[in-house]
């Protein structure tokens, strides 16, 4: 996935800092381009501050590689040493325990030869998805700063040695965002080293947020709850911004969100944005008038996604239930080659509704691991009128035809939101703040089913 920008008037390549000269050395380019004396006005956004925190792609190799089974947070914790001891071990480096670069210029190699082998393999895609270069550090930066100029501060957690931390400041102005005859530009502070070490440093992180403008953290990350410094910039900040496509454990992770938008922290999920079509056209399916009242006779419900991660179709399951007034009764995995899981629920006049959801094998996987592809609605009553099926490809319609009945359902195709990168989605998220309240409420939804799951599901 790549991103097309505009371009970059550079006022400041990335110069080395120490942490106590980071505001001083970005005064000095402000007043340095003040006049225009050398050629360039240039004044910094005060917009607001967008703070990405981003692991340094070490546990996403050993992950993939099948070293490692924990979250994706950047701590070097017990099963980070244990699963790099396994890679230096099974590649004959010297077992230390410690990441050093020849080890994960291997994992790297090892990790690229695994994709080429076995491209198709779901768990791999979404490790993938999880650390692509390509998105990383400048590229996404620089598409959120031409549209949206600010402040970035980028933290980089690294799995290694505890060196304490290295700071970078550098500016640079899209040169389609003027203020009269002055460039508006974005300031870019760059924090690199173990999590430990940042998180010893918090109080400064928190502190380069500009204070009285909003604050946006995207944490492309495991949310840690017990993560000391997630819980101080979750609290100094106006949004959280998560991806839940690139979650390594969905329902552990997703059950984690809906704790904290338990606790009012405002919460946007882009994977959430995904769901749009799917909520729009599911709506409308009910919109005629003879229709409108059968939607309360739906009590079977099977949901096909990409399979490896159900995020999608758990938060959509989350948003239907929450608006049929449906309550969650047991939550049952039973795996097998489509990764069955199926849930009841009650619904109106204790109605009991069934729930399949399905990870389909497919020939073709798309950017986002786990975008829906079709989606059923039905009765057990056959005189209802609420037969639905939604698809994004024909043999999504297909499957879902094949139980017989297509002639009473409403069929309809789901236009493709794969033009929606996540830079996109990320600059209209930066355009607002505040509590979503229709997402709230399908997330906790969701969190009551999750709690329900096995607890294998739902344990990193």
């Amino acid at each position: 996935m790549q991103t097309s920008s505009p371009p970059l008037v550079p006022l400041q390549a990335p110069k080395d800092v120490s942490i106590d000269e980071i505001e001083a050395s970005l005064r000095e380019i402000w007043q340095s381009y003040a006049t225009g004396e050398d050629g360039v006005a240039a004044t910094r956004a005060t917009t607001f501050s967008f703070l990405v925190y981003e692991p340094d792609g070490t546990q996403h190799y050993l992950s993939a590689l099948g070293f490692y089974t924990g979250p994706i947070d950047g701590i070097n914790g017990a099963r980070t040493k244990a699963a790099i001891k396994a890679a230096q071990k099974s590649y004959g480096f010297e077992v230390t325990g410690q990441a050093d670069q020849a080890l994960v210029k291997r994992l790297q190699a090892e990790f690229s030869q695994l994709i080429a082998r076995d491209k198709q393999t779901p768990e791999n895609l979404r490790t993938a998805a999880q650390y692509a270069p390509d998105l990383e550090g400048v590229g996404i930066a620089d598409a959120i700063a031409a549209s949206n100029p600010c402040r970035i501060i980028t933290l980089c957690p690294t799995v290694g040695e505890d060196e304490g931390v290295t700071a970078q400041v550098s500016a640079y102005c899209p040169i389609q965002k003027r203020s009269g005859s002055t460039l508006v530009c974005c300031e870019y502070i760059t924090l690199r080293g173990t999590a430990n070490a940042l998180e010893r440093i918090g109080g400064v992180i928190s502190a380069l947020m500009i204070q009285d403008l909003p604050k946006f953290i995207w944490w492309k990350a495991t949310p840690h709850l017990d993560f000391d410094l997630f819980e101080r910039l979750t609290q100094d900040c106006d949004s959280l911004i998560v991806d839940s496509s690139s979650f390594s454990h969905p329902e552990a992770d997703l059950e984690n969100l809906g704790q904290l938008i338990d606790q009012r922290l405002v919460i946007a999920d882009l994977n959430w944005r995904r769901l749009a079509p799917w909520q729009e056209l599911s709506a409308e399916a009910f919109d005629p008038p003879e229709r409108r009242n059968h939607i309360w006779e739906v009590d079977q419900v099977v949901i096909d996604y990409e399979k490896g991660n159900p995020s999608q179709a758990l938060m959509f399951l989350g948003w239907l239930a929450s608006r049929l007034q449906w309550t969650p009764v047991s939550y049952h995995y039973e795996g097998g080659d489509y990764d069955i899981r199926r849930i009841q629920l009650t619904g109106k006049h204790n109605r009991t509704v069934e729930v399949e959801l399905a990870g389909i094998p497919t020939a073709d996987w798309g950017e986002i691991p786990g975008d829906l592809i079709s989606l059923k609605l039905a009765s057990s009553n056959p005189k209802a009128d609420c037969g639905t099926v939604l698809c994004s490809e024909t043999t999504g319609c297909m499957r879902m035809e094949a139980g017989g009945g297509a002639q009473s359902l409403r069929i309809n195709q789901v236009s493709s939101l794969t033009d929606q990168k996540t830079e996109q989605l990320l600059g209209q998220q930066l355009q607002r703040w505040g509590q979503e309240v229709l997402y709230n409420e399908s997330m906790l939804l969701t969190h009551k089913i999750l709690q329900l799951a096995p607890d294998d599901l739902t344990e990193h």
